[in-house]
């Protein structure tokens, strides 16, 4: 079943959101390369990988439902990193973005009654609770290491460990 021209107008936003959540998490990442962190660089390069992954999840939807996508016009991220606190910040408030857009996009299915759109919103919506809670925990331990250098040098290579083959298919 097609979606209507309301809601494929949305679900393009989405994936346009979700390139710019690639974006802002690839530019965190060149923020703390330069900071001589590559584990939380390679660990933010791995958010944005996924964001890519997300972004064609909707694009399979549309397609597959006969719809047409496309990626909406996208400006260069604005971040300011003055530190790894800012960085970890700046990608929990994105995530909250994007949570509330799948929220919204969630509600505007449910009032056309677009069914078909269930699994996938369900899924996204699970999805969104986890990103938002991994990035809230990593910024409540950068708050507790706050500048302490040991500190900061264990997390990065905490989260530098994080398996590559984690990215969704």
């Amino acid at each position: 079943m097609k979606l209507s021209a309301t809601l494929e107008d949305a679900f393009n936003d989405q994936i346009t959101l979700e390139f710019e959540a690639s974006l802002v998490y690839r530019q965190l990442a060149i923020e703390l390369e330069l900071r001589d962190l590559p584990g939380m660089a390679a660990w933010l390069r791995h958010q944005a990988d996924e964001e890519i992954v997300h972004a064609n999840k909707f694009i399979d939807h549309l397609a597959d439902r006969d719809n047409h996508p496309r990626i909406g016009a996208m400006n260069a991220p604005q971040v300011t990193v003055t530190s790894v606190l800012d960085a970890f910040s700046a990608a929990l408030q994105h995530e909250q973005r994007v949570s509330e857009s799948i929220r919204n996009l969630y509600r505007a299915a449910e009032a056309e009654g677009d069914l078909d759109a269930r699994p996938l919103l369900n899924w996204f919506l699970e999805e969104q609770v986890e990103e938002e809670a991994t990035v809230r925990e990593i910024v409540g331990r950068v708050e507790m290491i706050n500048d302490d250098g040991p500190g900061l040098l264990r997390l990065d290579e905490e989260l530098g460990a994080r398996p590559l083959a984690t990215t969704e298919a």
